[in-house]
């Protein structure tokens, strides 16, 4: 067991024939104490601050702990929210994929419409400008014959008979109105 500053100051020596002078042993003892009692101080100040230091030390633990477990969670907040996006990605480019086959599905179709329509006026086209061209070959026919001659003289015989030629007016007329 230590000793402590009151052991020193209560210790007795014995007295001996030829010993040490008290007083100088009593001033040094008294050093002693002083010096044992500062110690003692300055011990229990040092154990203080190791208690106070093991207290910030075990409060820094716990807040090294949080942190680490903070930055795990995000580590796998982060990667978690890197996997929806591109979860999501994918969903939209499999929905703009299939936006865009209906897309082209939808103009091939309308292409092909109108490819059909453009080839069924070119067929119209076709038999209008041969029709046309029939007609215009049974005109021309008609003008180089000789029955425009027979024409007119029809013509000029109606005009003469006034009955043919009011019938004629007022058919005409009839027509137009």
């Amino acid at each position: 067991m230590p000793l402590s500053p009151l052991d020193i100051h209560n210790k007795e020596f014995s007295r001996s024939f030829r010993g040490y002078d008290e007083d100088e042993v009593d001033d040094f003892l008294e050093r002693i104490i002083q010096d044992y009692e500062g110690l003692i101080r300055q011990n229990k100040d040092l154990e203080e601050n190791v208690e106070h230091m093991k207290e910030k030390l075990r409060h820094f633990t716990n807040i090294e702990e949080s942190l680490s477990k903070s930055i795990i969670v995000a580590q796998e907040t982060a990667e978690e929210v890197k996997n929806n996006a591109r979860k999501e990605a994918q969903l939209i480019i499999k929905e703009a994929e299939k936006n865009a086959d209906r897309i082209v599905a939808e103009a091939l179709n309308k292409s092909r419409k109108m490819a059909l329509e453009v080839e069924e006026v070119q067929k119209h086209a076709a038999i209008f400008r041969a029709r046309f061209r029939s007609l215009i070959q049974a005109q021309l026919e008609m003008l180089e014959s000789g029955d425009w001659d027979k024409f007119d003289r029809d013509v000029s015989v109606r005009s003469e008979v006034p009955a043919v030629r009011d019938g004629y007016t007022r058919e005409y007329a009839s027509q137009e109105g």
